[in-house]
């Protein structure tokens, strides 16, 4: 409606120039026959389509109006059902069987009962892993995928040899070493019924937001731990794992004693290639970080570089260093100790369809608590091996 409103006011104004030209053709003496006719013809045009102009203004202002107070009443809706929900999150009964009666949520008697958490609570849920886990931050995050039972992702399995110098009329060689393979990401299973006491619940100034918290701390660690760790079956294959699926035992580079030198963090950063380096990040577990804080190079500087900005991590030989609970920190023979490469290239997550809460009111009723079973379905794992350079500790 706004171009047909911009189309008519060219319009109106192609035509209030034209009566110009011909009032300016007659200025000094009486309009001719003709001039009169086509003065008369534009002037009709012209309170036309200013009427017209007028109409559909005031219609769109109307139409404005009414979509703000439907945008009001939407987000009314919204709100009272995310209130309602955080009333029945207490057990109340009902909350819950009003909650159960709307239109937005899924529910039934079934097994004692469930609540679907409302979509503005997932919502929330969802970004704050966005915020808080450094690996969703780092990695290529893809998805939700919906009602695909997979993702397939083109990986480069060997590639070209250099492009040759030739003659002018010469055949120009055939590549025969470029091949390409494909890795399958597949929505796998992520559970945990986690259990709270409905007293606590009731007793709770936001019960939403004691649900999120808790339920946050949970998906979090059990994601974090799998991209860090995960046998890549029925779940994410970890970085920290050697796999030809994943990162290959031909990125380890090997310490060159038993006790972890700066000569070794060189060594394993230098094993990327360059191309990789820009965005590269080291993962570790904070014990290694402390005994690397306190190394110092060849030329007796420290190679540790603490942050001096709020929310930047620190820095280690000029990436960033992100520590994980979840990463080795067993350093013995044999055992990995750090990772280093660009994981925005190499690793990929792949969310499966969202994240799924169900509230179990009745079931945990003789134990006075109340369970949530949260299901998240997604997948992980490397997909450009070279990307990454892992260190190991040297064996006996």
């Amino acid at each position: 409606m706004a171009k047909e409103i911009y189309e008519m006011m060219q319009e109106r104004a192609n035509i209030t120039a034209q009566l110009r030209e011909v009032m300016n053709r007659n200025d000094a003496e009486e309009m001719n026959a003709d001039d009169k006719a086509t003065y008369d013809r534009l002037e009709k045009e012209f309170d036309k389509l200013n009427a017209s102009i007028t109409r559909e203004q005031k219609q769109l202002e109307r139409e404005r109006a009414a979509g703000e107070v439907a945008e009001v009443q939407r987000d009314n809706a919204k709100n009272k059902i995310v209130d309602m929900f955080g009333r029945a999150l207490r057990g109340d009964q009902g909350d819950i069987a009003a909650y159960r009666n709307t239109t937005q949520t899924l529910g039934t008697n079934a097994n004692a009962g469930y609540l679907t958490a409302p979509v503005e609570f997932v919502n929330r849920l969802i970004a704050g892993l966005k915020d808080d886990m450094f690996m969703r931050q780092i990695c290529d995050v893809v998805g939700p995928i919906g009602n695909a039972q997979s993702l397939g992702y083109p990986t480069l399995t060997a590639d070209a040899s250099d492009i040759e110098w030739t003659t002018e009329i010469a055949a120009a060689p055939e590549e025969a070493t470029i091949s390409f393979g494909r890795r399958e990401f597949k929505p796998q299973r992520l559970a945990k019924l986690i259990k709270i006491s409905r007293t606590l619940m009731r007793h709770a100034p936001s019960p939403d937001q004691t649900v999120l918290d808790r339920i946050l701390y949970k998906v979090e660690a059990a994601q974090e731990n799998a991209y860090m760790n995960g046998a890549g079956t029925n779940g994410p294959l970890g970085v920290f794992v050697a796999s030809a699926n994943g990162v290959p035992e031909a990125r380890d580079i090997t310490s060159a004693a038993a006790a972890i030198t700066a000569d070794d963090m060189i060594e394993t950063k230098y094993a990327v290639k360059g191309q990789y380096t820009r965005n590269a990040s080291w993962v570790m577990h904070r014990d290694l970080c402390k005994t690397l804080a306190k190394l110092k190079g060849s030329d007796g500087q420290y190679i540790w570089q603490p942050s001096v900005q709020m929310g930047q991590p620190d820095r280690l030989l000029g990436a960033p260093v992100y520590m994980s609970e979840y990463a080795p920190n067993t350093y013995t023979a044999g055992k990995y100790a750090a990772v280093y490469g660009d994981f925005r290239t190499g690793y990929m997550i792949c969310d499966g369809d969202g994240l799924y809460i169900q509230v179990l009111n009745e079931l945990y009723a003789p134990n006075n608590s109340i369970g949530y079973l949260v299901e998240y379905f997604g997948d992980g794992a490397p997909v450009v091996g070279e990307a990454f350079a892992r260190l190991k500790i040297k064996g006996s």
